[in-house]
């Protein structure tokens, strides 16, 4: 337990100082704290342990959300959302992490063991703001949120879960149909969210594909948007390479569109909740977000969750602006070539 919290102060306490030391943000100046971490939850919370260690203010609005998988970074986002709608002129800061010292799997259960070769430590965080004065300065403004939960259903429900092998170890279970589970996740969640981006040409298109297959029950193909028109910027959960080959095909986006994805599975691996955040640092750290473009987050989480994000960057991000930034002196070295087994 100890280690476990050790790990959990530095990952958390690392990226709130450079949070801090980039924005010009004092931690008194904090209101709403959001921290959430899927399978580390002591007792004082890490959401405590941020208020301890900063001393922050005894009105903060804290929470600590945790068990919600890799999809719980936009949850928190949104949840931040609504506070700040609710409560005019405060930051909110929201922390993604997960802790692997207290998590690792030792039995033999092969879909138990896949865990161990993917998940690493990691760690955010996010300042967001509704003070009209920080938009001349923000990067980003959150457009649309979309979360969809598919919990309701059996196999989605039990395709992530944590259990106890044959032999009392515990661990985080993977099942064969992860993927059959994260492309209908994601078929309901764009479904909802299409008709809010899509331009009115390719809305059509998928209306007269539906049209036939909903009302005349006819075998029709369905029409797979195009989000190349919507989206300049594409971050996909680094869940595993099945999954962002998955998520390629069914969206047929390309290589230099999965790029920041795949670069950080192979540098970071699966950092949970996170990895949104270090894939769109790859795409600053390119020097690639210029002003006007969107930005779609896509997170997957068990559950099973399927949660998206639209922002749009009001500024463009030079090269140089690295500060708090993962890869920062080594992003000359990147794209590298993946290993394909």
């Amino acid at each position: 337990m100890e280690e476990a919290r050790a790990e959990a102060e530095a990952v958390m306490f690392g990226a709130l100082d450079s949070l801090f030391e980039k924005t010009g943000v004092k931690p008194d100046d904090i209101g709403i704290l959001i921290v959430n971490c899927s399978l580390f939850n002591p007792s004082p919370s890490l959401s405590a342990m941020i208020v301890s260690h900063y001393k922050l203010r005894t009105d903060i609005m804290s929470y600590n959300l945790g068990g919600m998988g890799c999809s719980a970074g936009l949850i928190s986002i949104d949840l931040a959302k609504n506070l700040l709608q609710a409560n005019p002129n405060m930051y909110a800061v929201v922390v993604s992490t997960e802790n692997i010292t207290l998590n690792w799997y030792f039995g033999n259960d092969r879909s138990m063991l896949l865990c161990n070769c993917i998940f690493r430590m990691g760690g955010a965080t996010v300042l967001l703001s509704n003070k009209s004065r920080d938009k001349v300065r923000s990067k980003y403004e959150l457009v649309h949120l979309v979360r969809t939960h598919k919990g309701a259903d059996d196999k989605h429900y039990n395709c992530v879960y944590q259990r106890e092998d044959e032999n009392g170890t515990v661990g985080v279970s993977l099942a064969r149909e992860l993927m059959v589970v994260a492309g209908e996740a994601l078929k309901t969640n764009i479904t909802t969210l299409g008709p809010l981006v899509l331009p009115l040409t390719e809305q059509f298109k998928f209306l007269v594909t539906l049209v036939p297959k909903k009302i005349l029950k006819a075998k029709v193909k369905p029409y797979i948007p195009d989000f190349k028109l919507a989206f300049e910027h594409f971050c996909v959960h680094a869940g595993g390479r099945a999954v962002l080959d998955e998520i390629q095909k069914k969206l047929k986006l390309t290589d230099w569109h999965m790029e920041p994805s795949r670069m950080t599975l192979h540098r970071f691996g699966n950092t949970s909740s996170s990895s949104l955040w270090y894939e769109l640092a790859y795409t600053e750290a390119k020097g690639r977000v210029s002003g006007g473009d969107r930005v779609w987050q896509i997170a997957f989480g068990s559950g099973f969750k399927c949660n998206s994000a639209v922002w749009k960057a009001l500024r463009s991000t030079p090269m140089n602006e690295t500060g708090g930034n993962p890869w920062k002196g080594e992003i000359d070295k990147y794209p590298v070539k993946v290993p394909v087994a």
